[in-house]
């Protein structure tokens, strides 16, 4: 398309792609935006060097390739800030530069954008179920290595304590925690070998892994071992709930009131739901992650909406065709809401900013001015807006049924 465009004289008109979602994954209520810090690094960095243009020789012509090399994006972008909530349509990014600029770079947005949304979103549903009690993020070993480290930043966005991936603690500064593996425990002649190894080097406050042999034998050892400052105990198998309670007497009865239960496998939003009466202090949770609890993708898309024509004017175009229309139009977004600030409609102006009545929420913030970042915060301002964007929405976000989106998506304008 570039090498067409460049030859076609039209590479250079002013354009605006948007990034959306149609819909919502299916049966969800709301979704959570992701990966904005990753995707301003990321445009700031989108530059094609001698190795990557020599890799193009024979795809694209020399007049592409001499245009690549020296490729700077010097347009703006718009887009929901990192953390909020999103619906069907909603305008996630705007980007207007030329068309060869903007265009160059939907892949890796869509690519960073579709994951950690993804991850956010499931993310942010186990939290919801899981109150006051922690979320740890422990996906790592479930998918690949480097959506591993961006898996764990968006788990925290939307709410998780920590991860133990060190990865994400270098790069972003994620928490991060973890416990013992069975290896370790099989790896000595006895279980209260491993726990007095393991408490010596880490001391009291350490997690001991219990389910590798006897669950009740374990917790004995453990307290007999580290004494009632025993950290806590994880149990990473069988029927969660019926041995929470057990290990939970099993502890009190020990002396051990303070130490804590954390539980793993396999757990998603609707396993941690169905914990929420069970004595459980804080959860682990991997593969459901770090693969969206049955929705690894968002499904956005990245389209052109509005391009420059003859008179130098913005003229909007747009998909016809019948199962994927889009909607043409330079977008702004805002989130109308009642006196009391519950969220009731995702408003969509086109063209211009929708009707807003005092109460309503702006919520597109400008990222990229002129080909400068200027929308990065930090990962706890993202965190702390996804708490607030998700306390505003309806009680029934709360329901882990499937259903329909929270609020509708309203268009406003021509």
């Amino acid at each position: 398309m570039l090498q067409a465009a460049l030859a076609g004289g039209t590479a250079g008109r002013r354009s605006v792609f948007e990034l959306f979602g149609r819909r919502l994954p299916e049966g969800r209520r709301y979704g959570v935006v992701a990966g904005v810090g990753r995707a301003l690094d990321a445009v700031e960095e989108f530059r094609f060097d001698d190795e990557a243009l020599a890799a193009l020789e024979g795809v694209v012509d020399d007049a592409t390739v001499a245009w690549l090399a020296d490729y700077e994006f010097t347009g703006d972008i718009w887009g929901y800030a990192e953390g909020d909530a999103y619906f069907a349509h909603s305008p996630l990014l705007i980007v207007e530069a030329s068309f060869a600029e903007a265009v160059v770079l939907e892949t890796v947005l869509l690519s960073i954008y579709n994951h950690d949304s993804a991850i956010a979103s499931a993310a942010s549903r186990m939290t919801l179920m899981a109150g006051d009690r922690p979320c740890i993020e422990m996906g790592s070993r479930r998918t690949h290595e480097e959506a591993a480290v961006a898996a764990a930043r968006a788990a925290y966005v939307a709410g998780f304590a920590n991860t133990s991936n060190l990865a994400a603690r270098q790069r972003y500064g994620v928490p991060t925690a973890g416990t013992s593996a069975h290896s370790f425990t099989l790896l000595h002649d006895s279980e209260e070998e491993a726990f007095r190894a393991q408490v010596s080097s880490l001391g009291r406050g350490t997690t001991l892994l219990v389910d590798t042999y006897d669950v009740a034998e374990a917790v004995r050892l453990g307290v007999e071992v580290a004494g009632p400052e025993l950290g806590a105990v994880r149990i990473d198998s069988g029927d969660l709930g019926v041995l929470a309670h057990q290990v939970r007497q099993q502890l009190d009865d020990l002396g051990a009131t303070r130490t804590r239960i954390v539980v793993t496998s396999d757990l998603d939003e609707y396993a941690i739901a169905a914990l929420a009466s069970a004595p459980v202090d804080g959860y682990g949770v991997g593969t459901q992650l770090v693969t969206g609890s049955g929705h690894p993708t968002s499904g956005f898309v990245y389209k052109l909406v509005a391009r420059e024509d003859a008179d130098g004017e913005l003229q909007s175009v747009a998909k016809k065709s019948v199962d994927k229309i889009s909607v043409g139009g330079r977008k702004y977004a805002l989130r109308r809401r009642d006196p009391d600030g519950v969220a009731e409609a995702e408003v969509v102006g086109i063209g211009t900013p929708g009707r807003n009545d005092g109460d309503d929420r702006e919520l597109l913030v400008p990222l990229v001015r002129d080909g400068r970042v200027v929308g990065r915060e930090t990962l706890d301002a993202a965190r702390q807006r996804h708490l607030d964007a998700r306390a505003e929405l309806p009680l029934e976000v709360r329901s882990m049924s499937k259903g329909d989106p929270a609020i509708p998506t309203v268009f406003e304008g021509v």
